[in-house]
């Protein structure tokens, strides 16, 4: 009978807890882009331009990879097989994996599977894209030429590191390699509502995560020995870490795709990369979870529902497909092109007007209905991220160009401030959608933080003075005045951040006090961010969704842009002003604190809001203090 690979709690977890050591790799390897800026031993970033000393580099090919340390130099030797696959290979789709898959091969001779689930029947023999199959096959017959080894066991090597390889990602979210880790974190099975998540160590880890932590689950029918709970300096470590209350028993899990999907597109990921067909209690739930069902409802803005045809529901089916590829390439035109202001605009005649069936090629419809998006489905909530961005990009290039107090950077301003408000809309949608599911806590903590610091940038904008009145120009607003006296953020997030981690019992009075405080603030600057723009101007509050009626699209067919009335004028005052930072301080806190519970008080995320706090001196001196 086949063992069931699966990791279990060893003991009652609570949230926000490590539950493993930073556990070493088996086998790494950075992705083609990186070799030159990253160091190819730890991942960390290599200081630009390097150094002319034997530090940074390699023998006589050290244009291939670099080190950033004495160190580092010493804990991997490339081999001259491993440097063959990169000057031969380095186009190939898998070159990442194929380098991997070789180093896992020479560091594993006497145990070339190390307990890990393989695949390789699944994704070679049971292949329908004849196309995949073939890459696989040219990825093992290079690594079997590299090294006499038998295509046989290249095969199951590399499609052993396809399936138990994760993207080591960097602070910013950048994917630099693959990575393969053993039992104690490949066995943690995926969920589409997983109750842990796992962050990366690109260096030594802090004093707050030793090496002597203990792992705290272990395999149901098996017990790990000693020797898998002592970390190894070598390469990126990975540490997991509770999002839930875990019981004793219960198996962990996390996500391998992303949760903002909905259950077809996360299924269709799965089974492509990993080949198995999720049945979570999310996948499972019938009806759909609330989640699930918002993030992919449509409606016809002129038919109730109940009135559709199935043919109808065929041109819906049809229509879905067409926005996707519409949005998909206004994103990627935006991205690859750098024509952020078109973007703007395909994107917000999209999200105001929908798409009319007249307009699908090739059909024939009587009826003059519109179909229309949830405003979370989750093409909206991409549309937002983009808008958010290419707004910034738009508002930056402006303020660049021009010095003088003129229409243009009185536009870069109007810029800065939409891209402010679609980032509060996300937040506030994506936490909406985070209250039914727990496991969006990640997700929820960058946007939070990303609304936080366009804000933040918002109210620091060196034109609010040009529109002072009074005597003393507009400064930006002392953090006395600017906390909040009805909630205990500032300190709760403080004490979270730099002197204990956070308790599950803080997290309901936290969040609560947050939104509480939150929508005040939001109520009294809504209409100031998004005057101007008609697509926002349909949304009552970007907090509070409560007014949608998420459970019937058909509710949203009468929500027109006056419910939010913009039409009056709007100045930009001191009183605007501070009540914009007071609102970005908030963010920022909230985003922090959900980071801390996801990776820890001294992840990346919570010191970048140290870091962008400090700047407004709103930490005092012992933000530094350390355990």
């Amino acid at each position: 009978m086949e063992m069931e690979m699966e990791m279990r709690a060893r003991e009652d977890i609570e949230i926000g807890e490590d539950i493993t050591p930073p556990i070493p790799p088996l086998s790494y390897a950075l992705h083609h882009s990186f070799l030159h800026s990253h160091c190819y031993s730890c991942f960390s970033a290599l200081p630009l331009p390097l150094p002319l000393n034997s530090n940074y580099n390699n023998t006589k090919n050290h244009h291939h990879y670099y080190y950033c340390s004495p160190a580092c130099t010493t804990t991997r030797v490339v081999s001259t097989e491993e440097l063959h696959i990169l000057q031969s290979h380095h186009h190939h789709p898998f070159s990442s994996d194929i380098r991997a898959a070789l180093r896992f091969l020479q560091s594993h001779p006497d145990d070339r599977i190390a307990g890990l689930l393989t695949n390789c029947r699944k994704l070679l023999l049971l292949q329908d894209d004849d196309e995949f199959a073939a890459t696989i096959c040219e990825g093992a017959k290079a690594i079997a030429t590299a090294t006499d080894t038998d295509t046989a066991s290249a095969s199951a090597a590399l499609c052993l590191v396809l399936t138990n390889g994760v993207e080591v990602q960097d602070y910013d979210g950048r994917n630099l390699g693959i990575a393969v880790y053993p039992q104690n974190f490949s066995w943690i099975n995926h969920s589409c509502s997983p109750n842990a998540s796992y962050r990366f160590f690109l260096s030594p880890p802090p004093p707050c995560c030793p090496n002597s932590t203990k792992l705290r689950i272990l395999p149901q029918h098996t017990v790990l020995t000693k020797d898998d709970e002592v970390c190894q300096d070598n390469g990126p470590k990975i540490v997991v870490r509770s999002i839930k209350r875990i019981k004793q028993g219960e198996q962990v899990t996390v996500t391998y795709t992303n949760l903002l999907q909905p259950k077809q597109m996360r299924q269709s990921e799965l089974w492509s990369r990993y080949r198995f067909i999720c049945c979570c209690e999310r996948c499972s739930a019938s009806p759909p979870t609330n989640v699930d069902h918002t993030l992919q409802e449509i409606s016809s803005a002129s038919l109730d529902a109940s009135s559709l045809s199935s043919d109808q529901n065929v041109y819906r089916d049809y229509a879905i497909r067409r926005l996707t590829d519409y949005i998909d390439d206004a994103i990627t035109q935006y991205l690859s092109f750098g024509d952020p202001e078109l973007c703007c605009e395909k994107l917000e005649n999209f999200l105001t007007q929908g798409l009319l069936y007249e307009q699908l090629e090739g059909r024939e419809v009587k009826s003059q209905s519109t179909i229309k998006l949830h405003p979370l489905h989750y093409l909206c909530l991409n549309a937002y991220t983009t808008l958010a961005s290419a707004y910034k990009v738009r508002a930056s290039d402006l303020f660049g160009l021009y010095s003088e107090l003129d229409e243009h950077l009185l536009g870069a301003l109007d810029l800065s401030r939409t891209s402010a408000a679609y980032s509060l809309l996300l937040a506030g949608a994506t936490h909406h959608l985070f209250r039914f599911e727990s496991s969006l806590i990640a997700t929820v903590a960058n946007f939070w933080i990303s609304a936080g610091d366009s804000l933040l940038t918002l109210s620091r904008s060196p034109v609010w003075s040009e529109f002072a009145k009074w005597d003393l120009p507009i400064a930006n607003p002392p953090l006395l005045k600017c906390i909040c006296s009805k909630c205990s953020l500032m300190d709760n997030c403080k004490a979270i951040l730099f002197h204990r981690e956070a308790q599950n019992a803080d997290f309901e009075d936290i969040s609560s006090e947050f939104l509480d405080c939150v929508a005040i603030i939001t109520q009294k600057v809504w209409s100031f961010l998004i005057h101007g723009c008609c697509y926002l101007r349909a949304f009552k509050d970007p907090i509070d969704f409560s007014w949608l009626g998420t459970s019937k699209y058909s509710s949203l067919r009468d929500v027109q842009p006056h419910l939010c009335s913009t039409d009056e004028e709007h100045g930009y005052t001191l009183q605007e002003r501070m009540h914009i930072f007071q609102l970005g301080v908030h963010c920022l806190l909230y985003g922090a604190y959900l980071a801390s519970i996801c990776y820890g008080r001294h992840s990346h995320l919570t010191s970048q809001v140290q870091n962008i706090l400090d700047c407004e001196e709103c930490l005092i001196n012992d933000s530094h203090e350390t355990d």
